[in-house]
């Protein structure tokens, strides 16, 4: 579905770049939004990214956390321009900033040389550990930063729903007789134990809830399968592809994967669907990258821009 409109959503990415190192007359260099009940996380910043974030209508004043995978020029030089123009908007809250160490060097040093004072404070966090980390929660999300296998530091990430809380049987918590307490405890998932040892199941007392649900940017890499586990059972899996199969010897040169690598990786991991993304300029036609993919793969879609993919609700039985 290509949408042009980021309409109140509760779980969408849309896709803003989704070309590698050189933009294309129809490829910007890669960035994404992702937005999770409209608080918008921005993923890595290419060039001409703040326009694209205009094009698709992301509510810049509702972009809190940008995460920058590495510092290839293609995935964070638009942030110089987006900063500059939250400054002339007059912003005045936090902005943080994720990325390997470096970024806050080369920003420093930019706009310390233009003069450019920026109107609102940025909060650095480096990505050093060669480990899966936990590197941002807030009340209803949590952000994992995987390791991927590149040429220099580079990260992918985990964008994962806390639980929610069970919806509650009204008949049933009538009857029981709950108390606030009672109640929160039951929302939780607990059994409600009385004084006088009586225990009330929680299934008695619930109807259900939304499962939570998982994205993951697989950024720039070559084909490695250390960290399958933090991305096992996704919703949505990004992954690059920079090249066909027939590049497999090349891609594994620059640290880049292949459309049958993301599609195994794919599988590995039982991902529900698939997004490639990152190609070479080289290729103009895109369908030899769904076909390769789709012979191992079947649930995989192309990383277009302006396209947008929503998670959906579920619910557990």
């Amino acid at each position: 579905m290509n949408d042009k409109h980021l309409l109140a959503s509760d779980f969408k990415l849309t896709i803003l770049g989704s070309s590698s190192a050189l933009p294309t007359s129809e490829r910007n260099p890669t960035a994404q939004v992702l937005n999770i009940r409209e608080r918008f996380f921005l993923i890595d910043c290419g060039e001409g990214t703040q326009i694209q974030l205009r094009k698709y209508r992301a509510r810049l004043g509702k972009i809190n956390q940008i995460f920058i995978s590495h510092l290839h020029g293609d995935h964070f030089y638009g942030l110089f321009g987006l900063l500059s123009t939250f400054s002339l908007l007059g912003r005045k809250h936090p902005l943080q900033l994720f990325s390997p160490p470096g970024l806050k060097k080369i920003l420093l040093q930019v706009f310390t040389s233009t003069q450019d004072g920026l109107s609102y404070p940025i909060e650095f966090t480096e990505l050093k550990n060669a480990a899966p980390e936990w590197i941002f929660e807030n009340d209803f999300l949590k952000v994992m930063a995987i390791p991927m296998k590149h040429r220099i530091a580079c990260y992918g990430f985990k964008f994962t729903e806390k639980e929610h809380l069970y919806n509650l049987n009204k008949s049933a918590i009538q009857e029981a007789k709950l108390t606030i307490p009672e109640i929160h405890a039951a929302r939780s998932g607990e059994d409600i134990v009385r004084e006088n040892g009586r225990i009330i199941p929680n299934k008695q007392l619930i109807l259900g809830r939304r499962k939570a649900r998982t994205y993951v940017y697989y950024a720039d890499t070559a084909y490695h399968d250390e960290w399958i586990s933090e991305v096992a059972g996704a919703d949505l899996l990004y992954h690059e592809a920079t090249f066909l199969e027939e590049k497999k010897d090349f891609a594994h040169q620059t640290g880049h994967s292949t459309t049958r690598q993301a599609a195994e990786f794919a599988q590995k991991a039982g991902v529900e669907k698939l997004i490639i993304g990152h190609f070479s300029s080289r290729y103009k036609n895109l369908t030899p990258f769904l076909e390769e993919t789709q012979s191992i793969f079947p649930h995989v879609e192309l990383a277009e821009d302006g396209k947008s993919f929503e998670i959906p609700c579920k619910w557990e039985e």
